[in-house]
C-alpha cells in the first residue's frame, strides 16, 4: 500500500473530505444552538374571542425553547391546541428572529348533550360557555350528521320566528326537534326537511289560529300533520259564525 502513489493520494483525499465535512458539521451545530440566533419576537394572529391573552402568555413561556432553528414547531402548536377554545394552530419561522402563529377557535354552534361542545364542523371539544345553545343529542358518532342536519332545520324554521332549542336523533335516525323550549316536533326518518317545509308553510293557517295551547305536532302523516291539544275545549262561536274546527290528524298510518 505505502508504494502505491495512486492509493496514498486517494486516501488522504478521503481523509480530508472526512475532517472538512466533520468541521462544517460542529460548525453548523454550533451555528444552529449558538445563543446568537434567539426568538425575540412571537406574534399570534386569529380572530379570538374566548381564548385568553393570559392563557397564550403562559404557552410562550412555559412550552416554548430553544433557539430559531431548535424550537420544535410540532410540539409548539401541540401546546396551543391542548388550550380549551383552540382548533387548529400553525407554526412558522420568519428569519431571522421571528415566529409567528396563527390560531383558529371553535365556534361553538350547539352543545352534545351535557357533556361537551360542537363546532360548525360537527367536532366535539371540552370548553365552558354560558352561551344560550342548543341540545343536541343523537348516537355516539352521529355529531356531524347532527350538525348538518340542524343546520338544515334551522334554515327551514326561520320563516316561524322561533328558536329551535332542542334536537334529537334516535337509534333509527328519526328526528325530533323542540321549539321555543315549548313545542316538540316529531318529524321521523324520512324528508326531515320536506315535512318540516310543509308544517312551517301550513303553520300561519292552521295551528297559529289555535286558541288552545298545544306542545307536540306529529309530522310523520304522508299528507298532513297531527295536534296533541292536552286541555282541548271547544271555542263556543258568535251568532251567524261559524264554528272553529281543530286540525285533525290524517287517517293513514305514521311514517
Amino acid at each position: 500500500m505505502w508504494d502505491k502513489p495512486q492509493l496514498l493520494m486517494w486516501f488522504a483525499n478521503l481523509l480530508t473530505a472526512l475532517a472538512l465535512l466533520l468541521l462544517f458539521y460542529a460548525l453548523l451545530f454550533l451555528t444552529v444552538h449558538s445563543p446568537l440566533f434567539p426568538i425575540k419576537r412571537i406574534k399570534v394572529d386569529g380572530d379570538l374571542v374566548h381564548v385568553t391573552r393570559e392563557q397564550l402568555q403562559y404557552v410562550i413561556k412555559h412550552e416554548l425553547t430553544g433557539t430559531f432553528f431548535t424550537l420544535d414547531l410540532d410540539k409548539t402548536r401541540q401546546a396551543f391546541e391542548k388550550l380549551p377554545w383552540v382548533r387548529q394552530v400553525t407554526v412558522r419561522r420568519h428569519w431571522p428572529d421571528r415566529v409567528e402563529v396563527k390560531v383558529e377557535e371553535h365556534k361553538a354552534v350547539a352543545r352534545w348533550g351535557s357533556v361537551a361542545l360542537l363546532n360548525s364542523y360537527g367536532e366535539r371539544f371540552d370548553a365552558a360557555s354560558n352561551d344560550q345553545l342548543p341540545i343536541l343529542e343523537g348516537p355516539e358518532g352521529t355529531e356531524k350528521v347532527m350538525i348538518d342536519g340542524f343546520a338544515k332545520l334551522h334554515k327551514t324554521l326561520q320563516p316561524l320566528g322561533k328558536k329551535t332549542t332542542h334536537v334529537w336523533l334516535s337509534e333509527r335516525r328519526a328526528w325530533r326537534f323542540e321549539l321555543d323550549h315549548q313545542l316538540v316536533i316529531e318529524v321521523g326518518r324520512d324528508e326531515a326537511v320536506t315535512r318540516t317545509a310543509r308544517f312551517v308553510t301550513a303553520y300561519p293557517n292552521s295551528l297559529a289560529l289555535l286558541k288552545q295551547p298545544f306542545e307536540y305536532v306529529d309530522l310523520r302523516y304522508p299528507n298532513g300533520f297531527a295536534v296533541r291539544l292536552p286541555e282541548y275545549k271547544p271555542v263556543e262561536s258568535k251568532p251567524g259564525e261559524k264554528p272553529a274546527v281543530p286540525a285533525k290528524p290524517a287517517a293513514a298510518k305514521p311514517a
